[in-house]
């Protein structure tokens, strides 16, 4: 397992938190997101074949931004 910590701007509410956390869910191999938009990143752990690639793409597809 690793845990892989990214910035995500325009995350404004839990709303969006959850938003992040379904979109990098349904990757295969994630076991555990936790989105803060008061920190404004997201934290994942995840099988070692995840790619932060994959996490960022997921998460930009739902129109949010990885610094």
């Amino acid at each position: 397992m690793k845990e892989m910590i990214l910035k995500v701007n325009g995350m404004v509410c839990e709303g969006c938190e959850n938003r992040v956390q379904n979109a990098i869910k349904s990757i295969k191999g994630v076991k555990k997101v936790v989105a803060s938009h008061v920190a404004g990143n997201v934290t994942v752990l995840a099988k070692e074949n995840v790619t932060e690639t994959q996490i960022k793409e997921k998460i930009e597809n739902i129109g949010f931004e990885v610094v």
